[in-house]
């Protein structure tokens, strides 16, 4: 099974059991503590280590992810278990997205040169939802490769505002 699928379809579940209790937002929160975690690689090497047994991988689960929710030290039981350490950041992103649109708001993917301040930050949110009518949530990305401007993912629409597609553009355009 590709990662992607099953980090989608664990965050599925995850994202039902807490519309069904009204936890959402704690299941966030556990869900941001488990991946900051357990993306570690070599948090990673060490609970994936066929020689520890299951008792001891607990145990340090246990210590690195203190105040974590019963049902979702569970999942990170089960995840050690099954070993799909991997799929931890596939079913967080999945979770978030799923949050996102039970709130109605629209995620997006922002490239810029260089990064961008708080203040240029909230006027690319209200410029992009004025675009997609919902409320925005930015996933920011610095790329020095477009030299300057903005590129913006949102959904399926791609709005690039990059220099160098400008001058790309203008490169066929003289051509």
């Amino acid at each position: 099974m590709a990662k992607g699928v099953s980090g989608r379809r664990h965050a599925q579940a995850v994202f039902e059991i807490a519309l069904e209790n009204n936890d959402l937002e704690k299941w966030q929160s556990d869900l941001d503590s488990i991946s900051s975690v357990l993306t570690d690689s070599q948090i990673v090497a060490i609970l994936e280590n066929p020689k520890l047994d299951m008792g001891k991988k607990r145990e340090i689960v246990q210590n690195l992810l203190p105040g974590l929710a019963p049902v979702a030290m569970n999942l990170v039981y089960y995840l050690v278990a099954k070993n799909r350490l991997k799929i931890v950041p596939d079913l967080f992103a999945e979770y978030e997205r799923l949050l996102n649109a039970h709130y109605g708001r629209e995620t997006a993917e922002v490239i810029s040169a260089v990064p961008i301040s708080e203040e240029e930050q909230k006027r690319i949110e209200e410029g992009l939802s004025a675009i997609v009518g919902k409320e925005v949530v930015l996933t920011l990305k610095v790329d020095p490769e477009i030299k300057g401007g903005l590129v913006a993912r949102i959904g399926d629409k791609l709005i690039d505002g990059s220099v160098r597609e400008r001058l790309q553009d203008l490169r066929a355009a003289l051509s």
